[in-house]
């Protein structure tokens, strides 16, 4: 229960719009949602007006519905409006951007099959197309359009950002098989809907078509920050201003301002390749904050797994001045993170870019470059269930191969031998349990607030939708917790002591090394004062790594004294 006090504090002081139970029966799965009103926001478009969304199914994605949501508006004074209908959705609500009156994009998505629409709405009229102004797989990183760009008002609103012919701006990651490649699209919107239409009505989609105005160059990376058109609608030629931060490998991210040349409509589609080098000014002049790291290699790798032929991708990373023929194999480290997919075609696609800045956080594995170490950083594990198939029913086997494939692929390349650790955070330290439990290729390994015992979790996780009691079998089968007798390399558990993220309590690690200890198994645990699932304090960090590197060390360098994990 609570008031809404309108932008700039007026309207006499709260008033109440709605009083809600508390929310304590929201039935499982990824698209499922409180009943009654939700996500309460002021529109951006409107001076005093509220959205909110109101599941139709009770917030159950197992309901037949025709309509999951509903969108309402209601504007101020609440006593004397009435709310109103903006737009339905087929599948679960997923977010609005407004523009004006005429112009909001309402956004739906479905998990199940992983597809997401965008709806053109006109708020004043509450009438929506009949057709999405797009539809797209939310995997497909190659196709994917982007999402529009915004502006802030002098009011402070953020509203949909348009040329002078009220055409949107779209960027996007570009995701292609060389890596990412950002863009700027200008996407056209559909005609306004005539009076007489009350769900949609256009005879043609063309004027939603994208035009590609710039595009990331080859060989570096270079994403948007903000576009400025100048707003000309006189017939004369518009431009607009591009600010980006530019970046290679070796060098420092740079603010760049560009202008860009904007197509009129009657052009149609225009594709532009433009060099960043030829038409850009930079304005700043960043220094290298690690200069330690120059020199550090960075390489986009591909190979295969067995199991079904999935291509597999990933960034490794090796010391400054390192020459595998010259210096012969490293100890390695594999840091990962597992995801699902229901298409083994983009589960095959090249996720980020191989020309960032490397760039080192406080938690990041790349900090054992510095020691001497080869680092697969964030090799593709996909976990794919084609169709009706679920996911999880193969986690196991579909994991052990993708991992197996990537400590192949870094021995064929003579970086490695058999001194390779693996790694996670979180999701990524229960891959970590789950492949010393089932896998035989590495020495050691680190798990970082994970979760080991999934009947923990019997309401589902990550993408699991099924309950302990849906799937008992899967549940099982994928708790390292229950396989900790076949654990026989050493293990390090790593935990902030006050974790609160749903699933990852310490007792999770706390059990497992229990279980690894009951067994005679090498582990220790390391439980950081204070902390939640991700760590902060300056001494939990540097505590944090200090246990990592004595370990790696201890079971990875062939030199190492026999007591270095008590150093």
């Amino acid at each position: 229960k609570g008031g809404l006090v309108p932008p700039g504090g007026g309207g006499g002081g709260a008033q109440l719009l709605h009083a809600l139970p508390t929310a304590d029966k929201v039935p499982v799965g990824r698209d499922a949602c409180r009943a009654g009103p939700r996500l309460h926001n002021w529109r951006n478009d409107a001076p005093a007006a509220v959205w909110w969304v109101e599941a139709q199914d009770k917030g159950d994605p197992k309901t037949a519905a025709e309509h999951r949501d509903v969108l309402y508006t209601q504007e101020l004074p609440f006593a004397d409006t009435q709310p109103r209908e903006l737009a339905r959705t087929e599948w679960r609500f997923s977010g609005v951007s407004w523009a004006d009156e005429g112009l909001a994009l309402v956004r739906e998505a479905e998990y199940k099959t992983r597809r997401a629409r965008t709806w053109q709405v006109e708020p004043a009229s509450g009438r929506k197309h009949a057709s999405p102004l797009l539809e797209y797989s939310i995997e497909d990183s190659y196709l994917h359009p982007g999402s529009p760009m915004t502006c802030i008002t002098a009011s402070g609103a953020q509203l949909l950002r348009r040329d002078a012919h009220g055409r949107l701006f779209y960027s996007g990651t570009g995701g292609s098989e060389a890596g990412d490649r950002p863009f700027i699209d200008i996407r056209g919107t559909f005609p306004p809907l005539d009076e007489s239409t009350k769900e949609g009505g256009f005879v043609s989609a063309t004027n939603a078509e994208a035009a590609r105005l710039w595009r990331c160059a080859e060989g570096e990376y270079e994403s948007s920050v903000v576009i400025v058109p100048n707003g000309r609608s006189d017939g004369e030629e518009e431009t607009a201003v591009l600010l980006t931060t530019r970046e290679t490998k070796i060098e420092v991210p740079q603010l760049l301002e560009r202008k860009l040349v904007i197509p009129a409509p009657s052009r149609g589609p225009v594709n532009l390749e433009v060099d960043a080098r030829a038409t850009s000014r930079q304005l700043s002049d960043f220094e290298h904050p690690q200069p330690q790291l120059l020199g550090v290699t960075k390489e986009l790798i591909k190979y295969k797994r067995e199991l079904d032929g999935v291509d597999l991708s990933g960034m490794l990373y090796t010391p400054r001045g390192y020459d595998a023929q010259r210096d012969g194999p490293l100890p390695a480290i594999l840091w990962a993170y597992p995801r699902e997919f229901k298409s083994a075609d983009f589960a095959s696609q090249v996720k980020g870019s191989p020309h960032r800045f490397v760039r080192v956080s406080a938690t990041s594995p790349l900090l054992f470059l510095a020691r001497g170490y080869a680092v697969l950083d964030n090799p593709s594990m996909p976990i794919i269930g084609v169709g009706d198939a679920e996911e999880n029913d193969s986690f196991i086997p579909q994991l052990v191969a993708s991992a197996e494939a990537a400590v192949t692929e870094l021995q064929r390349r003579g970086v490695t031998d058999e001194r390779v650790a693996v790694g996670g955070h979180s999701y990524g330290a229960f891959m970590s349990a789950n492949l010393l439990a089932h896998s035989t290729v590495f020495k050691a390994g680190v798990g970082r607030s994970g979760a080991y015992n999934r009947l923990f979790t019997p309401f589902g996780f990550q993408g699991e939708e099924r309950t302990l009691w849906d799937a008992p079998e899967v549940y099982l089968a994928m708790s390292p917790f229950l396989a900790a007798d076949k654990i026989k390399a050493p293990f390090l558990l790593i935990h902030g002591a006050e974790d609160n993220n749903p699933g990852t309590f310490p007792m999770q690690s706390e059990r497992l090394y229990q279980a690894l200890k009951g067994h005679g198994r090498e582990a220790r645990l390391v439980v950081l004062p204070l902390e939640s699932h991700g760590y902060q304090a300056k001494e939990s960090v540097l505590h944090m790594l200090q246990e990592m590197d004595v370990w790696l060390k201890a079971h990875l360098v062939k030199d190492a004294p026999a007591d270095a994990t008590k150093e």
